[in-house]
């Protein structure tokens, strides 16, 4: 089962990412190919190391980055992207392979409205006894048009969270009592 989650995160992550470069070639095809660049680095991630059970949280942390970095490409200046990660450069904590990345994905694609100011914030740290990923975005209601995003990423997450670290973790998310912001916040005790 855990095999097959992971089967369908990759096709999904790659036509995300490959809908994002289409559209940055018809404006500045230097970034198309910088995105490019960046893809072929995620997807030896996607290729390789997700194929084991567990990887390093420092390669996990590098594949973020990348992904990260491939996202701003695209974003226009009314768009704010905070970063912090707090993870040592040579963890060798394990970590379940892209078990963040749908939470990120979801940063990018329901947090970014194309007319208003909008922001990303992602952080990482790690403690002997957790790895934390809090992820806060501004929220932009989806109107009744809209069928971008069917929760399929977010069930993925509670799936292989629940195959993996089974009573080994906490993960709170939701939308602010204000309704501004999405925020998620996951640790798990690895």
């Amino acid at each position: 089962e855990l095999k097959n989650l992971r089967n369908q995160l990759n096709p999904h992550f790659l036509l995300n990412t490959l809908n994002n470069i289409y559209a940055l070639i018809a404006f500045d095809t230097d970034k198309a190919q910088s995105a490019v660049q960046e893809l072929s680095r995620l997807l030896r991630h996607v290729l390789y190391d997700n194929q084991q059970n567990f990887v390093t949280l420092d390669k996990e942390m590098d594949f973020i980055r990348n992904y990260i970095a491939l996202m701003r490409i695209r974003l226009s200046s009314n768009v704010t992207v905070e970063t912090r990660i707090d993870i040592r450069p040579d963890s060798r904590t394990e970590i379940a392979p892209l078990i963040f990345i749908s939470l990120i994905e979801n940063a990018f694609k329901h947090g970014i409205s194309p007319t208003e100011p909008s922001f990303i914030r992602i952080r990482f740290s790690e403690s002997p006894e957790e790895i934390r990923c809090e992820i806060t975005n501004s929220h932009h209601p989806k109107s009744q048009a809209d069928k971008s995003g069917s929760g399929i990423g977010l069930e993925q997450v509670l799936k292989r969270l629940e195959l993996t670290y089974s009573g080994r973790y906490d993960w709170k998310h939701g939308i602010s009592e204000d309704g501004k912001e999405y925020y998620s916040i996951l640790a798990i005790k690895p």
